[in-house]
């Protein structure tokens, strides 16, 4: 995991764009969901989930075959990290829950935003390969 130190700047960086543009997409699909208390947690909450998603795409993103153009796989590491895990995850937790399913795609919705900007955060800024 030295890639994640060797790369800090570009993880903290794009943790911080994600938490910016997903709030926004957050506010702008639903507001009745941001606000009141507990906003502070929740924000503190929110960085450390997606600074580790982060840190995993940054991963993703250095151990990422060069089998299409850069942005193809830039955005497809995105992708595919969301389908597999942010997804499922989601609606299992949802559902076992008995909540709206309007809820789990506002979230889903709200977390490819977020992976969406880290990726190109990333991508922009470059990532050092842990040495061999």
């Amino acid at each position: 995991m030295i890639y994640v130190v060797l790369n800090g700047g570009a993880i903290l960086a794009a943790t911080l764009a994600g938490l910016l543009l997903g709030l926004a997409y957050q506010i702008a699909v639903d507001r009745r969901r941001i606000g009141g208390r507990g906003w502070g947690a929740m924000l503190v909450t929110a960085f450390v989930a997606e600074a580790w998603l982060c840190a995993i795409l940054a991963g993703a993103l250095i151990l990422a075959p060069p089998k299409g153009s850069v942005w193809t796989m830039t955005i497809g590491s995105a992708v595919v990290i969301w389908l597999g895990f942010v997804v499922p995850s989601l609606a299992a937790s949802y559902r076992m829950r008995a909540l709206a399913w309007r809820a789990a795609l506002v979230d889903c919705g709200y977390w490819l935003v977020v992976m969406l900007a880290q990726a190109v955060v990333l991508r922009l800024i470059g990532l050092v390969p842990p040495p061999a």
